[in-house]
């Protein structure tokens, strides 16, 4: 029982769940990106035009880190 191809399955899935833990930070970082630009906007509703494409912004690049996490995980899980 010291095969290592045994315990394939059993490691696949802990390096999906290690590249997984990269979603706690996009997920906290969403929350803050949205918060600012809601606090930014509830303070001066006059700069919601200058503030709210680059809330935009970040969000994308902050939920691009997200798919390229999942995709590790997916190629880690089924290749």
């Amino acid at each position: 029982m010291n095969d290592p191809v045994a315990y394939l399955g059993a490691m696949k899935a802990i390096g999906a769940g290690i590249a997984v833990v990269a979603l706690l930070g996009v997920g906290l970082g969403l929350g803050n990106i949205f918060s600012a630009l809601v606090t930014s906007v509830a303070r001066n509703p006059g700069a919601r035009d200058t503030v709210f494409p680059i809330g935009i912004l970040g969000f994308a690049l902050t939920e691009a880190v997200a798919l390229f996490a999942l995709l590790i995980a997916f190629l880690i899980l089924f290749t």
